[in-house]
């Protein structure tokens, strides 16, 4: 679980830079990655969510 919330944080923090480099300076390959964190930040929170719901029935 700690590994799966590294993961989530890197993606987060790879999606802010990235979003305020489009935001800031217009930037659309910035742009581009920051969506592509976006799914994949998707794909990771299903993954916790279901982790979680395990480790709530133990």
């Amino acid at each position: 679980m700690k590994e799966l919330l590294e993961q989530i944080n890197e993606q987060f923090e790879a999606f802010a830079k990235d979003s305020n480099a489009q935001l800031e300076s217009g930037n659309k390959a910035a742009g581009t990655r920051a969506r592509k964190a976006t799914l994949e930040m998707t794909k990771l929170m299903k993954e916790f969510r279901k982790v979680s719901l395990e480790a709530s029935k133990k």
